[in-house]
């Protein structure tokens, strides 16, 4: 029977390794984004020979996430779908690309049904729009950048001199909101408080907008797979203009430029958000569903 519990700094090397083996480009096959989101959804972790297994537990209903790693997936599937019996539930898989349900298709036929889950879908972009914003397509992005340029506004590549100041400012930004409970601002706060406090071990980059001398917005993100860096977290205060654009341009600049493409992760049905991220164009959208076994 598989045995989940909470993941730890100390489980990096052996999660990571599995990881790289499967290669894969969405936000969730991430040590860091597992690490930092786990009370979002009180995800924890399994281990099943060679396969990583990291499953939410909301509600008390597991939802698991495809395994990464190498060996017989018909046979860690298997598992997972009798750990999700013995609890009273189907067993049910989020985020499955149309990958992974061609390869349960063959390995389970007519045994699952599945839906889009929209919400959940990954913003892919290509570095190089990002960097250059070139083309009449990106018009309006580069007269946003020029209103960051003339701000008054500096970026810098973030160090740990930046910390102290950059987990003041989130925790400010969260203060300023109307809803101080939502269990998703609290889960937020969590993760970036582990994103700072495990900044190094996690390899993770970072970016700072400071404005007279005060953070203004700041970003994280790391090395998703082998072609895709991933940015895992963005705030910034919009009263500097073309602040967005700004930190969205020179961070790409400084920390992706050596791969092919730049997951923005997704936009939770938030429509702002989803006009956003629209709005720079993605190469493509990284489509999920949602998979339940009958």
């Amino acid at each position: 029977m598989l045995e989940f519990r909470d993941i730890d700094i100390s489980d990096k090397d052996r999660i990571n390794k599995a990881l790289r083996y499967s290669d894969l480009r969405g936000c969730e096959y991430s040590f860091a984004n597992n690490m930092a989101w786990r009370r979002l959804a009180d995800s924890k972790i399994a281990f099943y020979k060679d396969f990583y297994l990291c499953t939410a537990f909301m509600g008390g209903q597991p939802r698991f996430i495809l395994p990464s790693g190498s060996g017989d997936y018909r046979e860690v599937i298997t598992e997972m779908k009798c750990f999700s019996e013995a609890m009273g539930y189907p067993l049910i898989i989020s985020n499955v690309t149309h990958e992974g349900l061609a390869m349960l298709s063959e390995l389970f036929p007519d045994s699952f049904t599945f839906s889009p889950d929209r919400d959940g879908w990954d913003y892919i972009y290509s570095s190089s729009d990002l960097i250059t914003l070139k083309g009449r397509k990106y018009h309006g992005k580069r007269n946003h950048l020029a209103a960051f340029a003339g701000s008054g506004a500096e970026f810098s590549v973030m160090t740990e001199k930046d910390f102290d100041d950059c987990i003041t400012f989130g925790a400010v930004t969260y203060n300023s909101k109307a809803a101080l409970s939502d269990h998703s601002m609290i889960a937020e706060q969590f993760a970036i408080n582990t994103y700072f406090n495990y900044f190094h071990e996690l390899e993770l980059k970072g970016g700072v907008v400071r404005k007279d001398g005060k953070v203004c917005a700041f970003t994280i993100g790391e090395g998703l797979n082998s072609d895709t860096f991933c940015v895992h977290i963005e705030k910034a205060d919009t009263q500097t203009n073309g602040i967005y654009a700004g930190i969205n341009n020179c961070f790409a600049k400084a920390a992706a430029a050596d791969y092919k493409y730049i997951n923005r992760e997704e936009d939770m049905g938030i429509d702002g958000l989803r006009r956003s991220k629209l709005s720079y164009h993605p190469a493509f959208l990284l489509e999920k569903h949602e998979v339940i076994f009958k």
